[in-house]
C-alpha cells in the first residue's frame, strides 16, 4: 500500500516526438523551452529506445511492461485486451488515485477501454486536433478547443480537485505531433518555409540497404501526400527529374506544420508545471516526459517510424523528481519502453517483481539516482510484426542493438498480425557499425571483416529472444502467437484510404 512519502506520478506522453525535435537533446530546428526546463531540473535520458515503433504496441509495452508478443498488441491494428495487468492497475490497488487524459489507442470496444483509472477521457482512435471528440466512463462529447490544450486544461483541473490527502498517478497523453499535422492557430508564424535545417542523410540513396528496406513507401518526396501537407504539390515539381526539388519543397511543408504541433506540447507542458508550483507540489511529484516512440523528421529521406534506425528506435525521456533524484544529470544506460512500469512502481515504493510478476522489463530507478549497476544490460532487443502494412509496406523484422553495433534480420512475414499482408519477403540482413558509422548509411552485413562482428551479434540476439520468450523465425511452421482482437473499424478505414489513393 502507498505511504506518506509515496510520490505523485504524472507521465506525459506525445505521439511520434522525435528526440531530434527537443533542444534540450541539441535540435537543430527547433527551440523547447519548457522540456529544456525539464531537463534542467531533472534527468535526460539518452538511450530510451522503443521495443516495436509504432503507437498502439509500444502504448500496450509501456502499460504492461511487456514484449508485443506477450501483450498481444503487435500493430496499430489490435486492440488490448487485457491479458497481462498494468501498472496503471498495481497503482490503483496500492491506494493511488489515478486519471488518464487525452490518446489511448488501444481499442474503442467496452472490453479495451481504459480500466483502473478513477477518471478518464480519451480520443476515439487517433482523434482530433481541433473540436475533437472525446470518451468517458458517461459516454461521448464534442470538446471545444485545441486538444494538446484540452488535454491540459482537464488534467490540471483534476489536480486541482484531487483527493489531497492520497497520492496520484495521472497519464497525461498527447496526440500531438501525430500526422496529419494541424498546428493551433497562434503558432503558425513559427519555422517558415526555407528556414528549417535539412538533415544531413535527406538524400541518403539507401545504396547499401536491403530491398525490403529500399521499398517502403515512407519517402518525403514521393510518399508525402497533399492530404497530409494541406497543400497541393505544384506542377512544376512533379516527375523523377525534380525530386530533388519536390524534397526540399514538402520538407519545409513539413517540418513547419511538425514543429509547430511540438510548440504546443512544449507550451502546455510549461501550464503543467507551474500548476504543480502553484499547488505545492513539485517535491513530492516525479515528472516524466516521453513520446511513444521516435520520427523520421526527413533523416534518410524519410518520415513515419516503424524501421529500426536510430531516429525511430529512441525515445525521449526526461524524469524530474527535485526529492530524489539530482539535477541536471543525464543517463546513457541502454533502457527500453518494458522497463517504465516497474521504474514507475519502484518510485511508488513498491517490489515491481512482486506487484507485476508478468513484468519483463527492469526498474531504472537506481540509474536515475546516479548509481552504477553493474549487471545492467548493455543491448536492446526490437521487433517490427506489422509486415508490409497497407500504408508504409514496412517488413517484419527483429534486431539487437548495443552501444556499438545493430543487427537487423528482416525475415519478411505477417504471422497473421491484424493489419499485416501474408506476401513473404526474401530473409535479409543488415549490420551497422555506430562506432564510424553513426548515422547508418552504410550496411556492413555482407562484409567479410565484419564476420565475427556479425556472428558474436547473432548469438546475442538468439539469447535475447529466449530471455523474452520471443521465438525466431524458421519459416511456415514458425509458431503464430495468439493476437488480441483486431480494430475492425481501423482496418475499415485504411483500407477505404488505400483504395482513395488508387483512384
Amino acid at each position: 500500500m502507498t505511504s506518506p512519502s509515496s510520490p505523485n506520478i504524472v507521465f506525459v506522453m506525445s505521439d511520434d516526438h522525435a528526440a531530434h525535435a527537443i533542444s534540450a537533446y541539441g535540435s537543430k530546428v527547433n527551440d523547447t523551452p519548457h522540456l529544456d526546463r525539464l531537463a534542467r531540473e531533472g534527468v535526460r535520458m539518452d538511450a530510451t529506445y522503443c521495443t516495436n515503433s509504432i503507437c498502439s504496441p509500444s502504448r500496450a509495452s509501456i502499460l504492461t511492461g511487456t514484449y508485443s508478443h506477450i501483450n498481444g498488441v503487435a500493430s496499430i491494428f489490435t486492440e488490448i485486451d487485457y491479458r497481462v495487468p498494468t501498472f496503471a492497475e498495481v497503482l490503483h490497488d496500492a491506494g493511488y488515485q489515478t486519471a488518464l487524459f487525452g490518446k489511448w489507442h488501444l481499442g474503442e470496444r467496452p472490453e479495451s477501454a481504459p480500466r483502473h483509472f478513477d477518471s478518464w477521457r480519451v480520443f476515439p482512435g487517433q482523434g482530433e486536433y481541433v473540436d475533437p471528440l472525446m470518451l468517458g466512463p458517461d459516454g461521448a462529447e464534442t470538446v471545444p478547443g485545441y486538444a494538446t490544450d484540452i488535454v491540459t486544461d482537464q488534467s490540471m483541473e483534476w489536480i486541482r480537485q484531487r483527493d489531497v490527502d492520497r497520492p496520484f498517478l495521472l497519464l497525461v497523453h498527447h496526440k500531438a505531433p501525430h500526422r496529419p499535422w494541424v498546428p493551433d492557430e497562434k503558432h503558425k508564424e513559427l519555422y517558415p518555409i526555407g528556414s528549417i535545417p535539412e538533415p544531413g542523410t535527406l538524400f541518403d540513396d539507401h545504396a547499401t540497404r536491403s530491398r525490403a528496406v529500399r521499398g517502403v513507401r515512407m519517402s518525403v518526396a514521393d510518399d508525402l501526400s497533399a492530404d497530409e501537407l494541406g497543400e497541393e504539390l505544384p506542377s512544376q515539381l512533379r516527375g523523377p527529374d525534380q525530386r530533388v526539388e519536390r524534397m526540399r519543397w514538402k520538407y519545409q511543408r513539413y517540418l513547419r506544420d511538425y514543429l509547430q504541433c511540438v510548440q504546443s506540447i512544449d507550451d502546455n507542458l510549461g501550464r503543467l508545471l507551474d500548476v504543480l508550483e502553484e499547488n505545492a507540489l513539485t517535491d513530492s511529484t516525479v515528472v516524466v516526459y516521453t513520446s511513444d516512440q521516435g520520427f523520421f523528421l526527413g533523416d534518410h529521406g524519410w518520415f513515419d517510424k516503424r524501421l529500426m534506425f536510430d531516429e525511430s528506435l529512441q525515445m525521449p525521456m526526461l524524469i524530474r523528481w527535485p526529492s530524489a533524484i539530482p539535477a541536471g544529470g543525464t543517463c546513457d544506460a541502454m533502457v527500453t519502453n518494458v522497463d517504465f512500469a516497474a521504474t514507475f512502481l519502484e518510485m511508488a515504493g513498491l517490489d515491481p517483481a512482486a506487484s507485476l510478476p508478468t513484468s519483463q522489463g527492469r526498474s531504472f530507478l537506481p540509474l536515475l539516482r546516479g548509481s552504477q549497476v553493474s549487471d545492467w544490460p548493455t543491448a536492446v532487443y526490437y521487433r517490427y510484426w506489422e509486415h508490409d502494412d497497407p500504408i508504409h509496406h514496412a517488413p517484419a523484422h527483429y534486431g539487437v542493438r548495443t552501444k556499438e553495433f545493430k543487427l537487423i534480420h528482416y525475415y519478411g512475414a505477417g504471422l497473421g498480425v491484424p493489419g499485416s499482408s501474408e506476401r513473404l519477403f526474401e530473409p535479409e540482413w543488415e549490420l551497422y557499425d555506430l562506432r564510424v558509422d553513426p548515422e547508418e548509411l552504410v550496411n556492413v552485413a555482407d562484409d567479410p571483416s565484419y564476420a565475427d562482428i556479425r556472428a558474436r551479434l547473432t548469438a546475442q540476439l538468439a539469447e535475447l529472444q529466449v530471455r523474452y520468450a520471443d521465438v525466431p523465425y524458421e519459416g511456415a511452421a514458425t509458431p503464430r502467437p495468439q493476437w488480441s482482437w483486431a480494430d475492425e473499424k481501423s482496418l475499415r478505414s485504411v483500407a477505404a484510404y488505400t483504395r482513395s489513393l488508387r483512384t
